[in-house]
């Protein structure tokens, strides 16, 4: 299943188009990778989407478009929420910088003003007329930016100069107002000390109450602070089933557990990781049996420690990620069967995975690549039978050997179908495929250094197959 061969030309094109810094926190629909990836068309102009929110709300998201087609003469830029009346009201549009030396390439920057699911509009102009491609995007604070040490420096002196500079101007007014008109030589007297321990008990008591509301404010921002779902999960060996249960740590009141929508005819996806050999993924989609309460049959486990990440999606768009650890024992459970898979899974009679990539040429934190796949047949040659599986070519599970980066990709980029379908119900019946193949291609940028395993999941004569691919990506 790790068989290599050169990047097809079809796919090369995109590889390695865009390059930037990430801030890694978990977030959305994905641990560890906060940026968003999308791919499709706007019109009919195909694009490719890059969108680097911003790490503290209200922020400016970073947003990159690569036009597939030299058709295209300009890009415009609008962020509204994904609902809400605010979502009827957009406001008026950025145009996207062209590149001077890459006339197909456009950047852009959008102000994201409020926690909670955005979209940003992606609205391409040129020779075929116009057209628009909705990118859902997370918006969520993910860490508090500390103070520069050089700035706070600068003002807790400027600070200590004021205040003493205050307490000295109300001396000097009290000594200064005893005397005649005229006449000089002024001392300090019980008046004077008086009303400059009045002056300093005034500002530091200032001080003290301006320490508490900015005490208090900062509190209010870190609960404020994205904190992933929790899961934990039961297993049942003689009933044949697990059951799994979602844990909120506390963030905002906007996040809710009985409001979730059908992903992919899901309403989970959930990733059953080995660790730390990952060499054995389970992708199950358990029932709900109450808000925050799912179960599922027990597959046939292998023994092991286990690393959990379930994707969800709320009726807002808002896409996430909910983690957890567990441990099974050798577990003789059901066969998998419908869109539930083990892997790997060696195709039998011959057939093989294989990741179409340059050896040569590494990949790099940062940047995106075009991953792309196929299986073969017993004559070497890729198969042109693929069927859509959950309304995808494929899907993609990226993950870090440290466990610090998760993502779920498809076809498509990180977007799920269901945000997709909140953020414009026409999109996301675009994004379906009934036809997939022979090359499956996903659009991902690694956001740090490390080494990752990628498990690809595409099915054909009725059978999900499971590749595994490992690779290390370096910094730039």
């Amino acid at each position: 299943m790790s068989g290599v061969r050169p990047l097809a030309v079809a796919t090369a094109v995109v590889a390695g188009l865009f390059a930037a810094n990430l801030f890694i926190p978990s977030v959305g629909a994905h641990v560890g990778s906060p940026d968003v990836f999308f791919q499709g068309k706007a019109g009919s102009y195909p694009l490719l989407v890059a969108i680097r929110p911003p790490d503290v709300i209200p922020g400016i998201a970073r947003i990159e478009v690569r036009a597939l087609s030299k058709d295209v003469r300009g890009i415009r830029l609008t962020p509204t929420p994904m609902t809400g009346i605010a979502a009827k009201h957009p406001p008026v549009p950025d145009t996207a910088v062209r590149s001077a030396s890459d006339p197909q390439f456009f950047e852009g920057a959008l102000w994201l003003m409020s926690t909670g699911s955005w979209e940003v509009r992606i609205h391409a102009i040129g020779a075929s007329g116009e057209g628009d491609l909705p990118v859902p995007v997370p918006a969520v604070t993910l860490q508090i930016k500390p103070m520069q040490t050089g700035v706070g420096y600068f003002l807790t002196g400027m600070m200590t100069f004021l205040t003493v500079g205050m307490v000295a101007i109300v001396g000097a007014a009290v000594r200064e107002s005893q005397l005649d008109p005229g006449a000089g030589g002024a001392r300090w007297d019980r008046k004077t000390v008086l009303a400059m321990v009045c002056a300093s008990a005034v500002l530091i008591g200032g001080l003290w109450l301006g320490g508490s509301w900015w005490g208090e404010d900062a509190a209010t921002n870190s609960r404020k602070l994205y904190k992933p779902l929790g899961i934990s999960v039961v297993p049942h060996a003689a009933a044949g089933r697990m059951d799994l249960t979602l844990t909120d740590p506390g963030w905002l009141p906007l996040r809710k557990l009985d409001d979730l929508i059908s992903d992919h005819g899901h309403l989970m996806h959930l990733f059953l990781v080995r660790w730390p050999a990952m060499d054995r993924v389970y992708h199950l989609h358990p029932d709900q049996t109450a808000p925050g309460y799912f179960s599922t049959a027990m597959p046939s486990m292998a023994a092991g420690s286990y690393r959990l990440y379930a994707d969800i999606v709320h009726e807002s768009g808002f896409a996430e990620t909910a983690v957890g650890e567990t441990s099974f024992p050798e577990t003789a459970g059901a066969t998998l069967g419908g869109d539930d898979a083990v892997g790997p899974s060696l195709p039998a009679g011959g057939y093989d995975m294989v990741w179409l990539h340059d050896k040569a040429k590494p990949i790099v934190a940062t940047e995106l690549n075009l991953f792309a796949f196929e299986i073969t047949g017993p004559d070497g040659r890729a198969v042109n039978d693929l069927e859509p599986y959950m309304g995808m070519g494929g899907h993609a599970e990226f993950i870090k050997d440290d466990g610090s980066v998760f993502a779920h990709v498809h076809p498509t980029g990180s977007v799920s179908m269901a945000s997709e379908e909140v953020a414009s119900p026409a999109a996301m019946v675009a994004m379906h495929e009934t036809k997939p193949g022979p090359v499956v291609s996903f659009p991902y940028g690694v956001p740090t250094p490390g080494r990752y395993r990628v498990f690809v999941q595409m099915k054909r004569a009725g059978k999900v197959e499971t590749g595994s691919f490992e690779f290390v990506a370096k910094g730039k």
